[in-house]
Parts: C-alpha cells; structure tokens; sequence
C-alpha cells in the first residue's frame, strides 16, 4: 500500500492506494475504478502548444470520486461518509493539480503490484 500527503486550498490531505481501492469504490460508486482512471488518464495528455488538458463535465465527476476514495482510504477516521460533504471542506480543488499526482500515486500502486505477482511466481517455480 502507498501514501501521498498532497496541499490541497492550504490543508494536507493523505491520499493511499492499495488493493483494495477498486473494491472500495466499486461499493461506493458501483463503477469501475480503473476504466474511470483510463479515462482520465486519457484526458490528461498535454494538448500540442503547452495547453491545459481538456475535461468533461463527467470527467470532473470522476476525479472527484476517485480523490475522495483514495482520501477516505488514507484517513477513514477523518474523512466524511460522502463526497459532498468532503469537497465541502475545501475552497478549490483543482482538477489541474491534484489529479497528475493521484495517477501518479495510482501508478506507483500499479507498478508495486505488478513487482509482487512476478516475485510470488518465482517462489511458485521454485
């Protein structure tokens, strides 16, 4: 499992990604995380000429599901039971700034993963 401390409107906020994250928010939001975050990776690429990426009014939907997980996640006891009244606590909460970091997180989380299959089929070969 991974952790990230991210500034968000002046205010730490532990995210964490772990195995247990696309259970979580399937039950929370009965989609499929990873295909949300496909999608949202897919947005992200730089447009040619150093522009912001362009997001959807769903995309933004998205991201906010996926942050709030991954807080409610790194800090269960601190974080509320919805996503409204989670984002409620913050002035802004910029797309722009917090998702790079949470795919980042995201990422990583993956790549660990990965690593942790390919060592147990080692010890099963051996």
């Amino acid at each position: 499992m991974l952790t990230k401390i991210i500034m968000i409107d002046g205010k730490e906020v532990k995210f964490r990604a772990s195995a247990a994250v696309p259970r979580l928010y399937r039950t929370y939001f009965g989609r499929d995380i990873i295909r949300d975050i496909q999608k949202l990776e897919k947005s992200t690429v730089e447009i040619k000429g150093g522009k912001k990426p362009e997001y959807e009014i769903g995309d933004l939907e998205v991201f906010e599901n996926v942050a709030y997980i991954f807080a409610r996640h790194g800090d269960p006891e601190n974080v509320p039971k919805t996503v409204e009244e989670w984002l409620d606590e913050f002035n802004t909460f910029s797309i722009y700034t917090v998702l790079p970091e949470l795919l980042e997180l995201w990422g990583m989380n993956q790549l660990q993963t990965v690593e942790s299959k390919k060592n147990l089929i080692k010890q099963i070969e051996k």
